[in-house]
């Protein structure tokens, strides 16, 4: 993130303005710049918008440090861009003469990532980190074998539209806010003023920016339902239009504020659990059950229990809170891993103490001291007093890739991605040294073993879908480098086996220099196939060229050993680098 190019920075004059009033490609055209109108707001939000820009000018450090300085953080991969209505998009020609969409990619490619409504130009000092970004969706639409449009969309969270109507940024981050005494006090109590003032609704409305993945969940009646997520708020509910375009339909509890039906043995304690006020947030990476169409999640806590797991009926109505008691600190669980039987968490050791505020540190942070642990409780456990711990030193999970049960039960696998350099996961990701890790635990003597899976620096990890929860061969990741993300690699699990291989890397796909992918997703050739190859099938994903400031969707072969691209389709726009997509079919949306 610090060697980022300054061909996407942006010019001195401006200050803070939404991006629908820029363009945020290379080539830019000139457009006027249209300033939000002070006068028209009220005097309050005037008043504290000029106390935010006396914070953001006198009392924070300077200089900044480089994952929130906005000259680097939005800068080269990273620089916003533009909401796009749907465009239609152009298939091109790719070396080795490539071909036609396979028949099999009908349907639409939806990716989710941080991109700021409001850009901080050069000589501000308004902080940003890369996590702070407003979530957007880009989404390529394709059908019959054609692609036919894409668009661009942010999700209008409750975040986005008060800070729209403000004309500016306020809402404090977790990662960029808090920088010494003086500055973290002041933020704190001009949010509580924005709060007082009925400017901005935290505890009902929520806080989070959706910006990280992307669901398709069960909504019973044989639909579902398609939600953008992140781990901070609850998700938000979107719709993919005949049009091709995306909209947001609003922030969703799963029917948490509905009460049980009185035929459930369980309906006052449900009603007691399912209380919308204790249902803020939960995590960004649930996992759906394709047997029974259950949906299993969590939520961490700042106050104890810091940890709750509930399920979600097929009919997506949220169930009973299970608290785990047995989590001794507020730990950041960013994913965990479901079997057939078991749930499985990390405790890392990345904590949040908000009290940390007050000392003017960053409510997030890494305790050096901390032995990380796992923690394997039942599925349908109603409490956690079975559940069980075992240290695991040095495992920092990031990502869960999949996980399943060998042995009747009695062993549990686990492929995850691992931060060995935990403490600079939020300064840049190539520096926090991620690799993929192989865990094996046996459930009866509660000990675990782990083996790299590869040298390299990988994340991102995807499989073949339909070998969720069961034993998989073959995962799907993006390389980490300097910049972003360089290329895609396939690793061979069976190879684990072998005495002292330490490298299951069977084939790799490099980009060209200048150019950043995002992460990988597997689309099978035949899905209704049950005795198709476990790799027969494809990858995609969007890939940026900072060279000419173009982005493309890009279909690999899974099965060819340099995972070539076959074919590719040249975006109306430049998007900037993301996390997690998703790719639904025609069939699928249809039932959304």
């Amino acid at each position: 993130m610090e060697a980022l190019s300054s061909s996407f920075r942006h010019p001195q004059f401006l200050q803070v303005r939404s991006l629908n009033n820029i363009g945020a490609n290379v080539k830019r055209r000139h457009q006027p710049v249209i300033r939000a109108n002070i006068f028209k707001k009220p005097l309050d939000s005037t008043i504290l918008n000029k106390l935010d820009d006396f914070i953001c000018t006198f009392l924070d450090p300077s200089p900044l440090r480089p994952s929130i300085d906005p000259e680097h953080s939005m800068s080269g991969y990273f620089a916003p861009a533009e909401e796009l209505p749907p465009t239609a998009c152009t298939e091109v020609a790719v070396e080795g003469g490539g071909g036609p969409l396979p028949s099999c990619l009908d349907g639409a490619y939806i990716r989710n990532g941080p991109n700021p409504q409001f850009v901080v130009a050069e000589g501000r000092r308004r902080p940003y980190h890369l996590f702070d970004g407003d979530g957007m969706l880009h989404m390529i639409r394709i059908s019959g074998g054609k692609a036919t449009t894409f668009c661009s969309r942010f999700v209008k969270t409750h975040k986005h539209t008060v800070e729209r109507e403000n004309g500016s940024p306020f809402v404090p981050s977790t990662f960029s806010s808090f920088n010494g005494i003086a500055t973290s006090l002041s933020r704190c109590m001009l949010t509580a003023a924005r709060v007082l003032t009925g400017q901005f609704d935290p505890l009902n409305k929520g806080l989070g920016a959706a910006n990280t993945s992307v669901s398709l969940l069960p909504g019973g009646g044989g639909g579902a339902n398609l939600f953008a997520l992140s781990e901070c708020d609850l998700p938000y509910e979107i719709k993919v239009t005949e049009e091709g375009d995306i909209v947001t339909l609003g922030r969703h509890d799963f029917r948490s504020s509905i009460s049980i039906s009185s035929n459930n043995n369980n309906n006052n304690n449900n009603k007691k659990n399912n209380n919308p006020l204790l249902f803020l947030n939960m995590t960004a990476h649930p996992k759906v059950d394709e047997k029974t169409g259950e949906t299993f999640a969590y939520r961490c806590n700042i106050t104890r229990p810091f940890l709750t797991m509930f399920r979600i009926d097929p009919d997506g109505r949220k169930q009973k809170d299970v608290h785990v008691h047995s989590l001794k600190e507020s730990t950041i669980i960013h994913d965990f891993s479901v079997t057939e039987n078991f749930c499985v968490f990390v405790d890392t050791q990345i904590v949040m103490n908000p009290l940390s505020v007050l000392r003017g540190r960053p409510p997030v942070g890494v305790d050096r001291a901390k032995v990380p642990r796992l923690g394997v409780i039942g599925k349908y456990a109603e409490d956690d007093s079975r559940m069980w711990w075992t240290e695991a030193p040095g495992l920092n999970m990031f990502h869960s890739v999949n996980a399943w049960e060998e042995d009747g039960g009695a062993t549990i696998v686990m492929v995850v991605t691992n931060a060995l350099q935990v403490e600079e996961l939020f300064e840049s990701i190539g520096l926090a040294q991620l690799r993929l890790e192989k865990i094996t635990i046996d459930v009866k003597a509660q000990t675990l073993q782990r083996q790299p899976l590869s040298t390299k620096l990988l994340e991102f990890g995807v499989i073949n879908l339909a070998y969720a929860a069961k034993k998989n061969r073959y995962v799907y990741a993006a390389m980490i480098g300097q910049k972003g993300i360089d290329g895609i690699v396939k690793l061979d699990l069976s190879l684990t086996h072998k005495d002292g291989h330490v490298d299951c890397v069977v084939a790799s796909h490099l980009y060209r220099p200048g150019c950043c992918g995002g992460e990988p997703f597997f689309v099978p050739k035949e899905p209704n196939n049950p005795s198709a190859d476990e790799d027969d099938g494809y990858l995609v994903t969007f890939v940026t060229d900072e060279n000419n400031g173009e982005s493309k969707f890009v279909v690999m072969d899974a099965k060819s050993v340099t995972l070539d691209i076959i074919a590719a389709v040249k975006l109306p726009c430049r998007i900037p680098s993301g996390f997690h997509g998703l790719f639904i079919t025609e069939a699928e949306l249809n039932k959304v």
